[in-house]
């Protein structure tokens, strides 16, 4: 699944389109991959984690939770205050007000800030915590490569480093050749699911256009679902998507 971004009322309805059909499969080996961006911009970001939380408690369902930058500037405040003021730049605001916090009224106020970063370390629950600090750089599946924004050209996909796969864009983006495996990857939002030989692109910027997709991979096979709409009027939608020169095998 692409980048949540705080979207709940998007995300619980593909969530359970999902599981549907994972009930509805039958795959010997049955994955969920979250690739990062849970959390900011959207209202419901706590309930996002909830969500997540009780995915990965069910011990009959493999679930991975990717770390996104977003994630990793969340848990930065929680170290650091001074992030704050970036962090809320782009979108923390609205994930603190999730958790019942209200940011300080002056970005100068180091002291409010520090208030502030203490104020949501008391109000995350014990769980929500756990997962955050659990979440992984990739997952490799088969012929494919499960990452937040993408890979570093040039460099294996083991030695990449957490900043790349985490931050990086354009010099993914921009390079042609593909690597060992499919990259499939969140971070740069497009109108639509990006499917081609040398990744997938499931980041169709849900927190403003009502759009939050995920990808079925199976054997050579992929489609994708998505969620669209706003509030109780959403709908899930299934579809295959074009075949490419080089499919990955899940």
């Amino acid at each position: 699944m692409g980048d949540i971004h705080g979207r709940a009322d998007l995300a619980d309805p593909l969530i359970d389109a999902i599981r549907a059909d994972l009930s509805a499969t039958s795959a010997s080996r049955k994955v969920l991959v979250f690739l990062g961006d849970h959390v900011d911009r959207g209202s419901g970001s706590k309930a996002v984690i909830d969500r997540l939380v009780s995915l990965a408690a069910e011990p009959d369902l493999e679930s991975h939770f990717i770390r996104g930058n977003h994630e990793d500037r969340m848990e930065a405040f929680l170290e650091d205050p001074r992030v704050g003021t970036s962090w809320c730049d782009y979108g923390g605001r609205d994930t603190l007000m999730s958790y019942g916090v209200n940011p300080p009224p002056m970005r100068g106020d180091a002291d409010a800030w520090a208030e502030t970063s203490r104020a949501l370390a008391q109000a995350l629950p014990v769980a929500h915590r756990t997962l955050l600090a659990g979440q992984e750089s990739s997952v490799s599946i088969g012929d494919y490569f499960f990452t937040h924004a993408g890979a570093r050209p040039g460099v294996a996909l083991s030695e990449q480093s957490p900043e790349d796969l985490m931050w990086i864009r354009q010099a993914f983006l921009d390079h042609a050749a593909p690597f060992e495996q499919v990259i499939v990857h969140g971070h740069t939002p497009t109108e639509h699911v990006v499917s081609d030989n040398r990744r997938i692109g499931v980041d169709t910027g849900a927190y403003a256009t009502n759009v939050l997709s995920a990808v079925r991979l199976e054997g050579t096979s992929r489609s994708v679902l998505q969620a669209t709409g706003r509030g109780p009027h959403v709908s899930v939608i299934n579809r295959d998507l074009p075949n490419t020169s080089r499919s990955g095998r899940g």
